[in-house]
C-alpha cells in the first residue's frame, strides 16, 4: 500500500486531479496496489464558501475519472459530496476494479478550536465496513476516530485494517527537534485504536498550509499490537510505501482474544437504558 502525504491546492478540482495522477502512478510503479490519499485530498480544508461550489455528485465525470484509474490499483480520496437530497458531505471514496467500491462520511463533524465543520458539512450517520479485494476495511475520518464508539462496529465486523484519513494541524512546540505535541497525541490515539481493536491502523495525513493553519503530516502505519510499523517524520510532502498481511492479524487475536470474549449486547442493553432514562 502507499500513504501519499499530499499538500492540495484549495478549491482546484481539476490541478488536484494531476497531482493524485501522478501519485497514483508512482504507487502504481512501487509495486503498490492501494493508495490512500488524506481527508478532503480533491479539493483542500477550508473551503467556506467554496463549498458548495466544489462538491460532487457520485456520477461526476472526475469521479468516473479515478474510477477508471482504479483498475490498475485500488484508490481511496476525500472529497465534499453532494447527495441526492442537496446535503454536502465530508466523504471518502474508495474506487476499485474500474468502478466506486464504497463512500463513508465524516460521522463527527469537528466545532471547536479553529474548527466549524457544521457550518458547511452535514454529518454521516453509520459506520459500515467493506470488502475490497485486498481485505476487509473501515473508513474513519479524522475526528471520527477521537469517540471510542466509531471503530467499535469495525471491531464487531473483524476488519483487516482501518483506514484514517485527515487533515490534522500541527500544534505544540517541538521538544528537542522531535514530534510536536498534536503528533504524540495522534499517535497515542492511533495506537490505542489499533491495540483494541487488534486491527492495522493506517492514517493518512496531509500537510501544507491554508487559511494561516499548517498541516503536521507524519502519516503512519501502526501494527495490530499498537507498534508502529512505519512512519514519515517530515513535515512534507512524501509518500509510504508498505506491506501489510494477515499474519500478525492472527497472531494478535491469538495472543489477546478481544473480539472472541467481547458482550456487544451489554454495551446495547445500556445504551437501551440510557435512551429510556431521558
Amino acid at each position: 500500500m502507499t500513504l501519499a502525504q499530499i499538500n492540495p491546492t484549495l478549491g482546484d478540482l481539476e490541478r488536484n486531479f494531476v497531482l493524485h495522477s501522478a501519485e497514483i502512478e508512482a504507487a502504481k510503479r512501487a509495486g503498490s496496489r492501494v493508495v490512500l490519499f488524506p481527508e478532503l485530498s480533491l479539493s483542500g480544508y477550508f473551503l467556506k464558501d467554496q463549498t458548495s461550489e466544489i462538491a460532487l455528485r457520485l456520477d461526476a465525470p472526475i469521479l468516473g475519472r479515478f474510477a477508471a484509474l482504479s483498475r490498475d490499483i485500488s484508490i481511496a480520496i476525500g472529497f465534499v459530496e453532494r447527495s441526492s437530497e442537496g446535503r454536502l458531505y465530508n466523504s471518502m471514496a474508495f474506487f476499485e476494479d474500474g468502478a466506486l467500491l464504497h463512500v463513508h462520511r465524516k460521522v463527527h463533524l469537528v466545532t471547536y478550536g479553529m474548527f466549524d465543520e457544521q457550518r458547511e458539512f452535514a454529518a454521516g450517520e453509520r459506520f459500515a465496513s467493506f470488502t475490497s479485494k485486498f481485505g476487509r476495511f473501515g473508513f474513519l475520518i479524522c475526528e471520527d476516530l477521537w469517540h471510542v464508539s466509531s471503530a467499535y462496529p469495525y471491531f464487531l465486523d473483524d476488519v483487516d485494517a482501518l483506514l484514517v484519513h485527515s487533515c490534522a494541524p500541527g500544534r505544540g512546540v517541538a521538544e528537542d527537534g522531535g514530534e510536536l505535541g498534536s503528533q504524540r497525541v495522534w499517535q497515542t490515539l492511533l495506537a490505542a485504536q489499533a491495540l483494541t481493536t487488534q486491527t492495522w491502523v493506517l492514517w493518512t495525513n496531509r500537510v501544507g498550509w491554508e487559511d494561516g493553519i499548517f498541516f503536521s503530516g507524519g502519516s503512519r502505519v501502526i501494527d495490530p499490537s499498537g507498534r508502529t510499523h512505519a512512519e514519515l517524520k517530515g513535515l512534507e510532502s512524501d509518500r509510504l510505501q508498505v506491506q501489510i498481511s494477515s499474519r500478525e492479524l492472527e497472531r494478535a487475536r491469538l495472543m489477546t482474544p478481544l473480539r472472541r470474549d467481547a458482550k456487544p449486547w451489554l454495551l446495547e442493553q445500556s445504551l437501551f437504558r440510557h435512551r429510556t432514562k431521558n
